[in-house]
Order: structure tokens, then C-alpha cells, then sequence
């Protein structure tokens, strides 16, 4: 990606497809050009989350709510240390932020990181596309860069790396461990593997007094258990997860050690005892996706942002080489997989995020389900 933090009003820019599809509009965010893949978002609000959310990168986050940016920027909602998102494209953004913890504008905060988008496009038009045609590679090109030959342009985009056969999670983890301490009572310790995980996520561990250490995506087995956790969580995180190596979830299955997943987390434990991954045609983003606990036989509306599912049957329970698993959960618009859970290990995963950041608070209750699974395995 390269870009200029220089920018008069009203920039060209363009917007490229990888079939060839092009959007014209005006530059918004840095100028220069970036690639990555296509993805929308139906999210209402949150977009400051969404952006320095570690799953969307080298991913183009189309937003459907046209109006963005209406808040501003401020120094609290950040899920990470930076914007991960490759790319930026809205309809209408707001001239003016209004509210009283904005600290800068979105496309100052854009300028200021670096990250290329564009403005003044039919969204509407681009999501239809990507609903028929699938999620594909893309590249953002303003000011000089936008008034290159089409062909040329096109040419960029087509030979920009896919996202199948990713690895990204080393790219966005943690290098080195750190602590979140419990809030009050410290009543367990945590192991979370470091997969691109939000802020959040620890610190929904540490309001139910979990002492978390989170640890770099490269952790062994050895610097897992060498923490002495009551139990092991697997993050959320980018890239294809048939990349990812298995070790560690199967060591941990091994040592029954309690272990929850989430997004990326429930695709690694779903490869880890036996079952696929695929890629999915446009995935699910955003932070409105029915999802039924079939445990319980109630409906969450979730926050969403993965690319890819777990191969896993509806309707049976399989045998794996860690005893028996049944899919938990499913969406409700689709039927795909959105949670597992083993019946003779004390392991389970959801695809979505109950972290609510950005999003409702349905799922919290899954933080509580894993302290049970850890009281009952001490007892």
C-alpha cells in the first residue's frame, strides 16, 4: 500500500474489481492506492471498532449503512493499537462528527494511519455485486493513481495475493506476553492464544475474575502450561485457517483442559478434531446475524466478521478422536456453522464474537458458560 497524507477536497479516485467492475468516486481517508479483498459490513454503528478489529486484515470493508462517520473518532473504542483494515468505502460521510467523546474525524483518523479509501459511491450497487459474485480481490486507487490506464489498474488488482491460503494470524498478534489482571477477586487464570484478538475480549475474562495471559500466536505447549491455566482460549483472527498449525488445540484436548474458542478460534478447534473449513461466498460481517443456541433453543442477534466456516454435520453427533461433537449453534440465514461443542472433552467454540464490541450483548453469557466449564473441571 502506499500513500500520501496530503490531501485538497474532493480527490478522484476509483475503485477496481478483480472482474473488472469499477466505481468511481472521490478520494476519502490517505491518498495512494491499496489492495485486499472485498468484503461489506452491515453494521449500523461500530465502525471504530470494525476498523482496528485484527480479523479485517488486508481486508476492503465496504460499510451498507450509508452515513459514516457521524461520531468522530475517540481514544477509548479502540480494539487494538491501530486501523487493520486494508481499505475504506462509504457512501456519505459525515461532514461534521457529533459527540461529545469525539476527539478528530474518521477521515482525519484515516489520513493520519495511512489508510486509503473512497467516498461517493453506490454502496447499495457494490454490495449487490459481491452478494452475486462473491468476495474478491479489489484495489483502491486516488488522486494520480486514479487517473491510470483501466487495464493497468485492473492488471494491479489481479495480481494482488488472495485470501484462501492466507496465513495472517503472526502478522496481527502480539510479540510478546502480557497480563490482564482479574477485577477483583482473582478467581482462574487464562491462557489466550493471540490469534488478532480485540481488546475487549480479555477484558470480558477479567469482569468475571480471570487472570488473563495473552500470548503471541507462535506460543508452544510448553509456555501454554507453563502459566498453569484453569483454562485456554483461542481468538478471534484473519487469514485461512488451513494454514494454521494444530499442535497446541490438540495438546490442550489432550489435557482436557477447559478451551473456548471464538471465530477463528472455532474454525482451528473445528480442523483440530477432525472436521473441514471452506471458504465462504461473501462470509458474514456485521453486527446484526441470528444465530439459535441449539442448547437452549434461543435466538442471539451476534456481531460477525469471518470469511470462512467449519465443514461440520447439522444434524448428527460425529465421533473425532476426542470423543464426541455436535454443532451448538447455526444462523439462522443460512445454516451455517456458528458454534461446536464436544461432549466428552471440556472444549467448545462459537463463530461469532460475544465480546459485543461493536454489537449486542446476546452471546455474554458464553464468557459465563466458560467459567462453569472451568469451576466444574477444578471440582
Amino acid at each position: 500500500m502506499t500513500t500520501s497524507t496530503q490531501r485538497p477536497a474532493r480527490v478522484p479516485a476509483v475503485l477496481v474489481l478483480e472482474d473488472g467492475r469499477t466505481f468511481r468516486g472521490r478520494a476519502y481517508g490517505a491518498v495512494g492506492e491499496t489492495f485486499g479483498e472485498a468484503v461489506f459490513s452491515t453494521g449500523m454503528t461500530g465502525y471504530q471498532e470494525t476498523l482496528t478489529d485484527p480479523s479485517y486484515h488486508r481486508q476492503v470493508v465496504v460499510m451498507t449503512a450509508p452515513h459514516v462517520g457521524n461520531t468522530g473518532v475517540n481514544d477509548e473504542d479502540q480494539e487494538s493499537s491501530r486501523i487493520w483494515v486494508a481499505g475504506y468505502v462509504v457512501r456519505d460521510p459525515a461532514r461534521m462528527p457529533s459527540n461529545w467523546r469525539s476527539r478528530r474525524t474518521l477521515d482525519e483518523e484515516l489520513t493520519r494511519q495511512g489508510v486509503v479509501g473512497i467516498s461517493g459511491i453506490d454502496t447499495r450497487a457494490l454490495t449487490r455485486h459481491l452478494r452475486e459474485r462473491g468476495a474478491m480481490r479489489v484495489g483502491i486507487f486516488s488522486g494520480d493513481k486514479a487517473l491510470t490506464d483501466g487495464a493497468a489498474l485492473l492488471a494491479a488488482v489481479q495480481a494482488s495475493p488472495q485470501m484462501k491460503g492466507a496465513d495472517l494470524s503472526a502478522e496481527v498478534a502480539t510479540k510478546e506476553p502480557y497480563v490482564v489482571p482479574a477485577i477483583g477477586e482473582k478467581k482462574f487464570t487464562v491462557a489466550a492464544i493471540d490469534l488478532g484478538i480485540k481488546g475487549m475480549t480479555p477484558q470480558r475474562m477479567a469482569e468475571r475474575g480471570i487472570e488473563v495471559h495473552v500470548l503471541p500466536a507462535s506460543a508452544t505447549l510448553d509456555e501454554v502450561y507453563a502459566v498453569d491455566p484453569d483454562g485456554v482460549f483461542l481468538s478471534n483472527g484473519p487469514g485461512d485457517p488451513a494454514t494454521a498449525d494444530l499442535t497446541v488445540i490438540q495438546g490442550v484436548l489432550e489435557r482436557k483442559t477447559p478451551l473456548f474458542g471464538i471465530c477463528f478460534g472455532n474454525q482451528l478447534l473445528g480442523r483440530a478434531v477432525g472436521f473441514g473449513t471452506y471458504k465462504l461466498k461473501y462470509g458474514h460481517r456485521g453486527i446484526n446475524q441470528p444465530v439459535q443456541d441449539r442448547s437452549t433453543g434461543k435466538v442471539e442477534v451476534t456481531a460477525h466478521n469471518h470469511g470462512f466456516a467449519v465443514d461440520a454435520p447439522l444434524d448428527q453427533v460425529a465421533d473425532t478422536p476426542y470423543g464426541r461433537v455436535e454443532v451448538s449453534h447455526v444462523c439462522l440465514n443460512d445454516d451455517v456453522v456458528e458454534g461446536l461443542r464436544l461432549l466428552d472433552t471440556p472444549a467448545f467454540s462459537v463463530q461469532y464474537h460475544p465480546e459485543a464490541a461493536a454489537g449486542p450483548h446476546d452471546a455474554a453469557y458464553l464468557f459465563d458458560r466458560f467459567v462453569k466449564l472451568m469451576e466444574g473441571q477444578r471440582a
